[in-house]
Order: structure tokens, then sequence, then C-alpha cells
């Protein structure tokens, strides 16, 4: 069973922390890591934007990417939030078990 992490932006640690939350109630994750600070600069409506933003990196199943992916959407404050899955190509097999038996199965 492949793992995947999910990369998400969020306007504060308030937010993040609460989806992040809701994300392994939900068991569409095992585990929500949240940092509190960066500073993104990126181009919106044409303009040079700088901001505070929080990170946060979810753990769940590959197979769970999408649902998690719309669950994140739905409940997001952001109008086109930043939501972007990378695959676990290895590590501490272990570790990638408990991520497996903490997150649903799929339906």
């Amino acid at each position: 069973m492949q793992c995947a992490l999910l990369y998400i932006t969020f306007s504060d640690e308030t937010a993040a922390r609460a989806l992040g939350r809701k994300l392994v109630e939900a068991r569409l994750a095992a585990c929500a890591n949240v940092f509190g600070s960066m500073t993104p600069i990126f181009r919106w409506e044409g303009q040079i934007q700088e901001d505070s933003e929080a990170v946060m990196i979810a753990k769940t199943r590959k197979e769970l990417v999408t649902e998690a992916t719309d669950f994140i959407v739905r409940n997001h404050d952001y109008e086109c939030p930043c939501v972007v899955a990378l695959p676990m190509e290895g590590g501490n097999q272990k570790f990638l078990d408990w991520i497996v038996e903490e997150t649903k199965a799929p339906d």
C-alpha cells in the first residue's frame, strides 16, 4: 500500500490546526504537521503579493488523496487553496504501515 504527503497552505496556524484535526478525525490523514509561519511571495490577480501563511503536511494513503483533497477544498477558507500531493517513495516501513492503519480503508 502506497502513502502520500499532502502539502497545504493556510492563512494562519489556527486555520491549519482546525483543518488538520478534522482530517485526522475523518481518518483521511494519520497525522498532520503544522508549521506556524512562512512568507509566501506569489502572483495573484495580476499583482505580486507577499503575505504570511502556515503550512500543513498531512500523511495519508495514496488512494485517499482525491477524497482528502476534496475535503480540504470544501473546508478551507481560501478561494483556491494550495493542496499538492507528493508520493512517498520509501522510508521506515513500520511508520508507513502505521499511516495505513490509522487511515480509513477506501470505499
